[in-house]
């Protein structure tokens, strides 16, 4: 986002996905007065985290539609992840 202050539109916009953003419009829309900032402060900052994920998220896939390996110190979680959804088969979600 540029320098413009963010407002429940452009919070709403940035979630970019509607479960989310139907979220946020709730939680706003049914703050009491006294936590009005405080819940707008929430989302500002869930919105300002997903669209520096998704640059992220976009420059991870430049390098990766030129055949580059991204920059920095990759940890490959294959096999963690793996043993975690195993988990998950056998046993189910907690």
């Amino acid at each position: 986002m540029s320098d413009q202050p963010w407002t429940i539109e452009s919070i709403r916009d940035a979630l970019g996905n509607p479960a989310a953003a139907q979220r946020f419009l709730t939680e706003i829309n049914k703050a009491p007065a006294h936590q009005l900032l405080t819940v707008f402060a929430k989302w500002e900052r869930i919105a300002k985290d997903t669209l520096a994920a998704v640059g992220r998220g976009r420059e991870l896939a430049a390098y990766d539609a030129r055949g580059e390996e991204p920059p920095g110190q990759w940890i490959d979680g294959t096999d963690r992840l793996a043993e975690i959804a195993s988990r998950i088969h056998t046993h189910g979600a907690a």
